[in-house]
């Protein structure tokens, strides 16, 4: 039987337009190691383990007609020399060139026609660095169960594990004749399901806005009514902007001791740290524009988290919230508060922004109508939210690429039509790092954009007590942190599953990765609850006021 995409991992094909490609993605930043690094490595690499991911040897094929989702099929004509890529920049490349670079590769879509992937080697960094750019299409990865290509070619040693290059000879290719079976097959197993496909087809918009409203109940209680939330677009900005197909891209990185310090200090979680940031960040770009900013101005964003129900599986499983970030605030301390207090009554509420209506509207059926039904959800993206911010914990370990040591990971989060920005966050090895993918034209000044994440993240430094800590007193601090994050990380599940029976994962805190973590072959394997963008985003740095290096060094 063929390996049909979900009805989620689908719409994603849909939602795709010139001006928004749905791929996801990341450029992850190494030192080279003595003995060097080049692209025979690096596809020999992808040669050895690719037989983890064998998705990432299968291509999309349509049934005709429509009359089902799509399939996987194996790439017959596989060729990894098309999707292992050389680039490179000019003697010393500096991370500005890198960037460029970046949002150039980032603004083409994946060729439809082969496996939804592409990987760049960059060479040319300055100080013996290179770089790792993957581009990746959402049908293919998100799940809970996805693996990455990112991830396999990663070792928690600098003594890459050696495999033989498995002989892969691919599964004949089904005519459109046993693809038209197989769908008219399932669906006689399965009639239920093919009347909730037509009967879904003319009430599916107005049932998925009552079930929004529904399960955003309580949404921000104590605050404002989740249903007028849903319904009260949110305030115009900069932000949303009718974009086009060039990107630009951006990126800056922090110390991830220094969110601890804050979250300690005051209260909270470290997701908390980071839309905090954000916010000032937000707040500090809009002033510099000259836009107007009062104390009530706000910023809606959608805040990625991931889902799932304990079963195993592959396919897409999103869950989100939507958070009114308090922009106009101009105490950093009292923005870490709100953010702090809204998060909580989302959390105890259970409520995650109507992620079965999300799902029901880009599950519209039949699939001649999934095009309608995701096109709606990006139409709509602009009057439900300003931007997406995903929050991703990555190994707090070095991670190695064939004896290359990797330096940090800086996420790639596709744009929704009419957003300017999306901003990717992900801990790696003690180090926070930002991406902001932004459209060219809208977002000219996205460095300044990553500037102000800096000068945030220092406005909130500097509210934390001046006073000495003792080795005693630092171990304490530290397994009570621990305890702390352990209690984090699950507080949110009894309440969730009160509502339903899907598990909320909180991934907002750090995923510690000990010698023991799941191996395969030697090969680092994503533990379940960690979503992939946490591979494929990937850089660090030390000072979070200068722009993104990885040597001490200012580029």
């Amino acid at each position: 039987m063929s390996d049909r995409l979900s009805a989620l991992d689908v719409s994603f094909l849909y939602l795709e337009e010139a001006t928004t490609p749905m791929h996801i993605g990341g450029v992850a930043v190494f030192q080279a190691p003595k003995q060097g690094f080049d692209i025979d490595r690096l596809t020999h690499l992808i040669e050895e383990r690719i037989s983890l991911v064998p998705r990432y040897r299968q291509k999309v094929k349509w049934v005709p007609g429509r009359v089902a989702n799509p399939v996987w099929i194996d790439d017959a004509e596989f060729d990894v020399h098309y999707h292992v890529r050389r680039s490179a920049l000019p003697r010393p490349g500096d991370d500005t060139q890198l960037r460029e670079l970046v949002g150039r590769i980032m603004s083409r879509p994946v060729d439809r026609n082969r496996p939804l992937w592409e990987m760049y080697l960059v060479e040319g960094l300055q100080n013996g660095r290179f770089a790792i750019l993957t581009k990746t299409h959402h049908a293919m990865v998100d799940g809970a169960g996805a693996l990455d290509i990112g991830q396999v070619i990663l070792d928690f040693t600098p003594e890459a594990r050696r495999a033989e290059v498995q002989e892969w000879i691919p599964r004949k290719e089904p005519s459109d004749i046993d693809l038209v079976t197989e769908a008219v097959s399932e669906i006689v197993r399965s009639p239920a399901a093919a009347i909730d496909a037509v009967r879904g087809t003319a009430g599916d918009v107005r049932e998925t806005a009552e079930r929004f409203g529904r399960r955003a109940a309580g949404f921000a209680a104590g605050l404002a009514s989740a249903a007028l939330t849903i319904a009260r677009p949110p305030a115009e900005n900069p932000l949303n902007r009718p974009i086009g197909e060039a990107r630009r891209f951006g990126m800056t990185q922090a110390r991830l001791d220094d969110f601890k310090a804050i979250r300690r200090a005051h209260g909270g979680t470290i997701n908390d740290v980071v839309l905090t940031v954000v916010s000032g960040a937000l707040r500090e770009w809009m002033m510099t524009r000259g836009e107007p900013v009062s104390p009530s101005t706000t910023v809606r964003a959608l805040v990625p988290t991931s889902m799932r129900n304990g079963e195993e599986g592959s396919g897409n499983h999103i869950a989100a919230f939507l958070v009114d970030l308090p922009v106009g605030e101009p105490r950093p301390l009292v923005r870490l508060h709100r953010v702090t207090f809204e998060m909580e009554q989302l959390k105890s509420t259970g409520q995650m922004v109507g992620a079965q209506a999300l799902v029901g509207v880009a599950g519209f059926a039949p699939p001649t109508l999934h095009a309608l039904g995701a096109r709606t959800v990006n139409d709509l993206s602009r009057r439900m939210f300003n931007l997406v911010v995903t929050n991703v914990p990555g190994p707090q370990v070095s991670l190695f690429a064939d004896g290359a040591l990797m330096l940090g990971a800086y996420p790639v989060v596709p744009l929704a039509k009419g957003q300017a920005v999306s901003l990717g966050v992900t801990s790696y090895n003690g180090g926070m790092y930002f991406g902001l993918n932004a459209d060219r034209e809208a977002m000219s000044d996205v460095d300044v954009l990553a500037d102000c994440i800096d000068t945030a993240i220092l406005e909130l430094l500097e509210t934390l007590p001046d006073s000495e800590t003792s080795p005693t007193e630092a171990v304490t601090e530290a397994v009570t942190e621990a305890a702390g994050e352990a209690a984090e990380a699950t507080e949110a599940a009894p309440a969730a599953l009160a509502e339903s029976p899907e598990l909320v994962v909180d991934l907002h805190e750090p995923v510690e990765v000990s010698a023991d973590a799941d191996l395969r072959g030697g090969v680092l394997v994503k533990p379940r609850q960690v979503s992939s963008e946490a591979s494929r985003g990937l850089v660090p740095r030390a000072n979070p006021a200068s722009r993104p290096v990885s040597d001490g060094r200012s580029d």
